[in-house]
């Protein structure tokens, strides 16, 4: 009951969503290429009140683009306490890609596609966002994020902030991932299992049954092993990370060449 309890919300909130995504090109004058979820929804591992954040990818007119004035390239839209919904106009994506930034890393694997102008489209982004990865940037991405959420969970010697616990573990699992494998970590954090050993795997696979049923607040007995595998790990981590090469394929022109494609393609003015 409880499942089909959740399809129903999902579907209903797709909907929504997908309303809200067409009021905003209608207000804002952009057509949205791409809109995805990120978060707990698309790592794998949400709370029955996860909220859902919403991360477009938009174009707009020539006539935005000739101007001699800078445009603001992005929005904010948020909608309730339930959803946000963010932008980023292509160029700006492209500008991000060009620096291996972790977001469009993330974005573009989402699992959850709420709108997508055309296949060959994403296919494109993520050949583009390959060959400018770079695994000493997004190393050090993951692991600060992960050291800022383990200092804050390991404040207490008995509970932990489930959601704080699984935002260190993924953050560490990522890292590891870059140093172990040299490529960029998959956003669904259970694709990255295979770098971990079967019992914490089985552990983590515990946990993530059991924050599927518990609120955002809930806070949880820690665990000797876990705590074990992020300390180490961060301190390995932080050891290696320094060694790593940065990028080393990608090509301005041909990122140029791609935006200029997709600006004249979806003009409207």
């Amino acid at each position: 009951m409880l499942l089909v309890c959740i399809i129903k919300t999902e579907l209903i909130m797709k909907k929504v969503i997908q309303k809200q995504l067409e009021q905003i090109e209608e207000s804002d004058a952009l057509k949205i290429l791409f809109a995805c979820e990120t978060g707990s929804r698309a790592w794998g591992f949400p709370s029955p009140d996860s909220d859902y954040d919403v991360r477009c990818i938009y174009v707009k007119s020539m006539d935005w683009h000739l101007s001699l004035t800078n445009k603001k390239d992005s929005f904010e839209k948020f909608i309730n306490q339930e959803l946000d919904i963010t932008g980023w106009e292509v160029g700006k994506v492209l500008k991000l890609m060009w620096k291996s930034n972790v977001s469009v890393l993330e974005r573009l694997q989402s699992p959850v596609i709420y709108k997508l102008q055309d296949i060959d489209l994403l296919s494109e982004l993520w050949r583009l966002a390959q060959s400018c990865f770079s695994p000493v940037s997004t190393m050090y991405h993951y692991h600060n994020m992960a050291s800022r959420y383990i200092d804050a969970c390991f404040q207490s010697d008995e509970e932990v902030k489930l959601k704080s616990y699984f935002y260190a573990i993924r953050a560490t699992i990522c890292a590891n991932w870059v140093r172990e494998m040299n490529a960029i970590p998959p956003i669904e954090m259970n694709k990255m299992f295979e770098i971990l050993s079967p019992e914490l795997k089985h552990k983590i696979e515990e946990l993530i049954d059991l924050k599927s049923g518990k609120s955002e607040g809930y806070f949880h007995p820690k665990d000797a092993l876990i705590d074990e595998f992020l300390l180490l790990s961060t301190r390995k981590n932080e050891e290696v990370a320094p060694t790593l090469p940065g990028a080393v394929n990608r090509n301005m022109e041909e990122l140029e060449d791609f935006y200029r494609k997709i600006v004249r393609s979806n003009d409207c003015s």
